[in-house]
């Protein structure tokens, strides 16, 4: 399978718009001897019959099945441009993918790009990357954007009669899911919990953890620790700040002493109470700004004029969410293409818009005006 190297990698390209970025990539193809001269045509028709942005900041110039016998050998070269190129539509593009391919050995590649397209904050993180490293860990999806807390990581009515019990099981369920080494598990098993209140406790630890990740266990039968009665668990493995959200949550949890509705939860229930959406809501509590606009485009959101509607929201400084009042009413980044995407707007739905921030008013104006318009579609 092909797979992206630091060798793909060229860094501070700089072009004045796509034809220019597809060219420059296209020369370096034809002089790795990856394909034939007349390959940069087929790149350009392709790039004509329709946009290869992907989303992002990320997009994958590539030419036609017409011109696949102009491939000498399968291939990729990767240019990052700092500054970005306008892609059209309003999209700018940040790394630009040059695929040569006789078959289908680059859908690895393509496979890979899936977690960093759903991923909010990568366009900025291109922006930034000084080096090759930065670029190849991004592209193949190992950084982190989102915290791990799954149901693989709760443990419901676990059989435990003392504490060591739980945070074996508790450091356990991080081991499995590939957030922590052994390491992290034998500190967890002697740190001292700290005490929640009502039978819930917590630990933590950096040492040994790999992915910022949750894990939580609930007792069949209570138990006790230090003469307290314990009644849940919950681990927690920091390597950066993508957990501060679960605390703030869990915060508002102890604060409103709420621990016995936590420990009675569902294990689905716990993901819906710590889900960024759930954390979003409380956010939106506090913001007077939203707005509703209906969908008239005949065929919804799709690609296109999905692309519309996040350029015009891009527009703005304003942190705005979207949610989808006709769908699964979970709010997402209105400024991420595959988080609009993903809302599966349909002609007739409804979206709720909150903006948050200095241009909060005249967002909400700009969004609606850009809908009204038909978002490129009349």
């Amino acid at each position: 399978m092909l797979k992206l190297t630091d060798n793909d990698i060229t860094l501070q390209q700089v072009a004045s718009d796509k034809i220019v970025a597809i060219k420059a990539i296209a020369k370096q193809l034809i002089d790795s001897g990856l394909v034939a001269d007349k390959y940069l045509e087929g790149m350009l028709n392709r790039e004509s019959q329709n946009s290869t942005f992907l989303g992002n900041g990320i997009a994958i110039p590539h030419g036609t099945t017409e011109t696949r016998d102009l491939v000498n050998k399968t291939g990729v070269v990767v240019h990052h441009f700092p500054h970005g190129v306008n892609w059209g539509d309003g999209n700018v593009v940040y790394v630009a993918i040059g695929i040569a391919a006789k078959s289908d050995q680059h859908l690895g590649i393509l496979k890979s790009l899936t977690k960093v397209l759903s991923a909010d904050g990568v366009e900025e993180k291109f922006k930034k990357a000084k080096n090759k490293a930065d670029i190849l860990a991004l592209l193949n999806g190992d950084v982190q954007f989102e915290l791990d807390f799954n149901r693989s990581l709760i443990q419901l009515n676990f059989p435990a009669t003392e504490m060591i019990q739980m945070s074996a099981v508790a450091g356990g369920l991080l081991k499995n899911n590939g957030s922590v080494n052994a390491q992290f598990v034998a500190e967890l098993v002697t740190k001292t919990p700290s005490y929640l209140g009502n039978g819930l406790w917590l630990l933590s630890s950096d040492k040994g953890a790999k992915r910022t990740a949750i894990s939580m266990l609930t007792t069949e039968k209570d138990c006790q620790f230090n003469g307290l009665p314990v009644k849940g668990l919950i681990a927690i493995s920091a390597c950066n700040a993508l957990h501060q959200p679960f605390l703030t949550r869990l915060t508002e949890i102890i604060f409103q002493q709420q621990q016995q509705k936590l420990l009675s939860a569902t294990a689905d229930q716990l993901m819906e109470m710590f889900s960024p959406s759930a954390q979003q809501a409380n956010v939106d509590k506090k913001a007077d700004n939203t707005a509703l606009f209906k969908i008239h485009n005949t065929h919804g959101l799709h690609a296109r004029p999905s692309a519309m509607l996040v350029a015009a929201v891009k527009k703005y400084q304003a942190t705005i969410t979207v949610l989808n009042i006709d769908g699964d009413k979970k709010p997402v980044n209105a400024k991420s293409l595959m988080k609009v995407i993903g809302l599966g707007v349909k002609h007739g739905h409804s979206l709720q818009f909150t903006a948050d921030g200095v241009d909060a008013k005249e967002a909400l104006v700009g969004i609606g005006e850009a809908i009204a318009s038909g978002l490129s579609e009349g």
